[in-house]
């Protein structure tokens, strides 16, 4: 993705240039921050949570509240005061809520505000060391030549994971049959006992299984190579053109936020961004640093929330 690779963390300017931040944000934070997490890992939240403690004296509490796909999370956030205390780590899986439920209590676009992007996580295609096929494009043939015999572990229906497996259905022309688990860990373990065929699974869970040979991988989903994974092409490079697949993570605050407020808090995770024990760190965890502006979180957003919601409504997707 085009906004993702130019805003690698790496390229960042120096952050001396900051501009200075307005005298109306210069005493924030003025109380305990609250960091909230929707589902999945919260150790990206702590990590950061724990350098803006050092930084700014204020005590920042991680709040996981995984329910509904994290809707309760961000509805949380959605509905605290604008006033820079009440952060989410906001995910590409908020951009698909809208399509999945009937009825959402908040508008994601509306009542939240993007702060900036922290990393993006690629995924990993890989397959049982069974399956006869050594790259994308041998197992492109191969679903072609057995349509509908070949299933995927996905972490549940509706998931970012299963978008985006049926997103390599349509683009590489191919059927293949959904198995939905509850999470990532269920489905890498039915695929490495070979009760699946593939997966495209986080980088962070995955690799580790194909580096110690219990699963094959094939390619990263991501548009370009990972630094992260090397020595793996991309799935666009290998017969599927145009295919991009990164789920990534952010910082959302309440909508209402003064300028300032974000300016100030913006400035601060770029310059946690930079730190590099913190990039070590991130990826050690199979997370790519990345920052943005404001402007490019919403535009990212945005795009998102078109492109998964054309999928889902075209496969009639409910969440359960």
């Amino acid at each position: 993705m085009e906004i993702l690779s130019r805003l690698a963390i790496l390229a960042l300017p120096v952050l001396g240039c900051v501009a200075p931040v307005p005298a109306i944000a210069q005493d924030y934070p003025t109380k305990p921050i609250r960091f909230i997490v929707g589902p999945g890992p919260d150790v990206l939240a702590r990590l950061f949570g724990q350098k803006l403690t050092e930084s700014w004296g204020q005590q920042v509490v991680v709040d996981q509240r995984p329910a509904v796909g994290g809707m309760v999370a961000a509805d949380a956030v959605a509905k605290a005061a604008s006033d820079g205390h009440t952060l989410l780590l906001s995910t590409a899986t908020y951009t698909t809520l809208m399509s999945l439920y009937p009825k959402v209590p908040y508008d994601f676009v509306k009542d939240l505000t993007p702060v900036s992007l922290l990393a993006t996580i690629p995924f990993v295609l890989a397959v049982h060391p069974s399956v006869p096929v050594r790259s994308t494009e041998e197992l492109i043939r191969l679903a072609r030549a057995r349509p509908g015999q070949l299933n995927y572990a996905s972490s549940g229906v509706g998931a970012t994971s299963h978008l985006a497996h049926e997103l390599l259905n349509k683009m590489a022309g191919i059927k293949t049959v959904h198995v939905p688990y509850k999470g990532t860990v269920p489905g890498l373990i039915d695929l490495i006992s070979g009760q699946v065929h593939f997966i495209l699974g986080i980088m962070q869970a995955t690799l580790p299984h194909a580096k110690a040979g219990r699963i094959r991988a094939l390619a990263v989903s991501s548009l370009k190579p990972s630094p992260s994974a090397p020595d793996l092409p991309t799935i666009s490079a290998s017969g599927v053109p145009g295919f991009e697949f990164s789920s990534w993570n952010g910082v959302h605050v309440p909508a209402g936020t003064s300028k300032a407020i974000i300016a100030k808090l913006h400035a601060e995770l770029l310059k946690i961004l930079a730190l590099p024990e913190v990039k070590e760190r991130m990826f050690e965890l199979g997370l790519e640093p990345v920052g943005s502006t404001p402007e490019e979180l919403g535009a990212l957003v945005n795009a998102n929330i078109e492109k998964w919601g054309k999928l889902i409504r075209e496969l009639g997707v409910r969440a359960e």
